[in-house]
């Protein structure tokens, strides 16, 4: 028979967490979908050539946009996930 390790009852965070805070969590992706909707629109990924127009090109360009852009925002971004945070903070101490 299998053992199996217990589910503990609580599933709240400790108030010492050292890990991010979820709105700054939240202010980044934010940040980073912005990022990827202005690389598409830069043109980031679009093939204009002999082996393009598959119907899935479209879907794997999106993923290397958003992979572009997390990068970005892991390496400082510009700017708007700090804001974006403020933003989030401001409201919930309303």
């Amino acid at each position: 028979m299998t053992d199996f390790l217990p589910i503990p009852a609580t599933t709240a965070t400790p108030a010492h967490q050292t890990g991010p805070k979820p709105a700054m969590v939240a202010a980044k992706k934010l940040e980073a979908g912005f990022l990827a909707e202005m690389l598409k629109s830069a043109g980031l990924g679009e093939q204009k050539n002999s082996l393009s127009g598959s119907a899935g090109e479209d879907q794997f360009a999106s993923f290397h946009r958003q992979a572009i852009a997390d990068r970005m925002v892991e390496n400082g971004g510009i700017g708007l996930a700090e804001m974006f945070y403020k933003s989030i903070m401001e409201k919930t101490h309303d």
